[in-house]
């Protein structure tokens, strides 16, 4: 065994050795190269070169070294010499032309580039390799003319039709670039993924028009390829028109006899992206022409409950009839399906509609204590259960109950999001209560919190509890306060407004001063006074500039202005102010996106 490997060894040794000079002549020509002294790199190149002459790269490299060296005569010898010995190397003919060109001889360059592509051969190896020599030139149109030869000697049209795509991407010609990233679509459609890519990278908001146009031809004159409706749809989805977007989804889905998936998922990207009314299309599309058959149909059910909640809540737009028939919809889904786990969701859906909306608090308690009694209900939705079911106590004044309810979560999931959420609301009921010690405890822990909302809200209210304690002497210019947030979190708004006003007759010029503008102007939107809030939020930003409210009040004046005035200007110009003047804001960020939005910009 041992003279076994000896007599490999020795035979080993001599191959080992070629092999490692080679190597280092290649780096080492590589940085005498990166070093610019092309002398030297040139000797090496060559050699290298010599022993493996169909490594096109050392030979290219060795071309520059000397083009680089100005040695035309040597390089043009070497090249000759190629081309005789390899005749077939059309790119060979690139070479040579460049060589020419560095000598200003335009006229044999171009005769020279002009025999590369008269002599192509009928190859497709070849014709990219032709192709990649005048690209690594920057003539373009030379290679767009080498891909339109070659796919007329292959006779086939679209086989170089990606390889076009780039070169007139390159060129900055959107159109043809379309054409034909569009025409290698047809022929791989497996590309689908990788177009979106380059269309989403290179296209302008308006170059989408352009793709919209041509996706309508093909569509119209081949609706074989299914790529091109799937291209479409994204394109409207890009747009956010899903109303469009859904049409095409819909047409895919009856031509490809498909169970609604489709249509499911861009219900969800429509309904993520707040378009409520186009995902309850979506969703109610799918219940009506799948049927219970549907793997989707529940949930379609679901969820375009679900959206249609948030088109009322979120909106602020609703009447009591909105409301009514809005809890008789939930209840006749749990009647079709039953009060159980997999209902849960629209349980707490319509027990948080009882409560804040419907004022029926002694409903929402019963539907949430029946709710975290399902067998076998997921820990994570037991425990938002749970803190529902607290925050209604709460609002009940049944605090003993709420506290429980919070530290119970706040223990089981203590190093877990949803257990900060618990502990936050928890400090907050001791900050409602006036104890503002434990409470301001709770919130500096808090502050390291994972979730950025509550690390945020946490550092705010610590501020506010020390801001105003080490002020006054007294607590009870705080403990109004707090006690009307109260109020206002249990739904009594005329009763906070008359702790607001005691506030003020007792304590004239007190510095919560902004604090209550800010705390009337929020229950003034839930009441959906939106002129009456619209005042107090300027009055704030008018009188108040420099007060730690400042930047709430714009964010909400400017959501005011977007969302329930319809004054898209006014909302701009204040988002623009937050980031701008504010931007070291909580709002900075989400104002920014929000600006760019309502500019026109394409958000992703």
């Amino acid at each position: 065994m041992r003279i076994l490997l000896i007599i490999l060894l020795a035979f080993s040794y001599p191959l080992l050795a070629q092999g490692q000079p080679r190597n280092n002549d290649s780096k080492l020509a590589q940085q005498y190269f990166a070093d610019g002294e092309f002398e030297k790199a040139s000797v090496l190149y060559k050699r290298l070169f010599s022993k493996n002459n169909r490594n096109d790269y050392y030979l290219n490299r060795f071309m520059d070294c000397m083009l680089s060296l100005e040695k035309y005569s040597e390089a043009e010898k070497v090249i000759k010499k190629q081309l005789k010995k390899n005749p077939k190397q059309v790119q060979l003919y690139v070479t040579y032309g460049n060589i020419y060109e560095r000598q200003y001889k335009d006229d044999e360059a171009v005769e020279q580039y002009e025999k590369a592509i008269k002599k192509m051969p009928a190859d497709r190896f070849s014709i990219t390799r032709l192709a990649n020599a005048f690209i690594n030139l920057t003539k373009y149109e030379l290679a767009i003319q080498t891909y339109e030869k070659g796919a007329n000697i292959l006779k086939d049209q679209n086989i170089f039709a990606y390889n076009l795509g780039d070169l007139y991407r390159r060129k900055g010609d959107t159109e043809k670039m379309i054409l034909n990233y569009l025409n290698s679509l047809a022929h791989n459609p497996n590309r689908l993924n990788s177009m979106k890519t380059l269309f989403q990278r290179y296209l302008s908001e308006d170059d989408f028009l352009e793709l919209q146009t041509q996706l309508y031809s093909r569509i119209q004159d081949n609706d074989e390829v299914v790529a091109y409706p799937e291209l479409l749809t994204w394109v409207f989805i890009q747009k956010k028109d899903y109303k469009n977007a859904l049409r095409q989804v819909k047409a895919l889905d009856r031509r490809l006899k498909e169970n609604g998936g489709r249509i499911y998922r861009l219900a969800e990207i429509a309904a993520n992206d707040k378009d409520y009314d186009a995902a309850i299309v979506a969703y109610n599309y799918i219940v009506r022409e799948k049927g219970k058959m549907s793997s989707y149909y529940i949930e379609s059910k679901r969820e375009s409950l679900t959206c249609k909640r948030k088109k009322l809540v979120e909106g602020f737009d609703y009447t009591d009839q909105d409301l009514k028939t809005l809890e008789a919809e939930y209840q006749f889904f749990l009647n079709e399906f039953g009060k159980r786990k997999s209902t849960a969701s629209i349980v707490a859906e319509l027990a948080d509609l009882e409560a804040f909306y419907l004022n029926d608090l002694d409903k929402a308690i019963f539907l949430l204590q029946e709710m975290i009694e399902y067998r076998g209900l997921n820990r994570y939705i037991l425990a938002k259960g749970k803190l529902s079911l607290a925050d209604f106590y709460l609002m009940k004044g049944e605090v003993w109950e709420s506290t429980l309810l919070y530290s119970q979560v706040d223990k089981e999931f203590k190093d877990d999001i949803l257990g900060h959420e618990a502990r936050f609301r928890n400090a907050k009921l001791s900050y409602y209560s006036g104890d503002y010690q434990w409470a301001q405890a709770q919130f500096d822990i808090l502050k390291a919190s994972t979730s950025k909302l509550i690390a945020n809200d946490a550092l705010d209210l610590s501020i506010f509890i020390m801001d105003n304690l080490g002020l006054d002497t007294i607590a009870t210019p705080i403990m109004m306060y707090s006690n009307a947030e109260l109020l206002v979190f249990q739904n009594r708004f005329e009763d906070a407004f008359i702790k607001l006003d005691s506030l003020q007759t007792m304590f004239p010029g007190h510095t919560l001063q902004d604090d209550m503008l800010y705390l009337e102007a929020n229950i003034l939107v839930k009441k959906r006074e939106y002129q009456k809030a619209e005042t107090i939020y300027q009055k704030i930003i008018n009188e108040h500039l420099e007060e730690i409210r400042a930047d709430n009040a714009m964010f909400e004046l400017a959501n005011l202005y977007e969302n329930q005035l319809n004054n898209l200007e006014k909302a701009q110009a204040l988002y623009e102010r937050i980031f701008i003047d504010f931007s070291g804001s909580t709002f900075a960020v989400e104002s920014r996106k929000r600006f760019r939005k309502l500019r026109g910009d394409t958000i992703q």
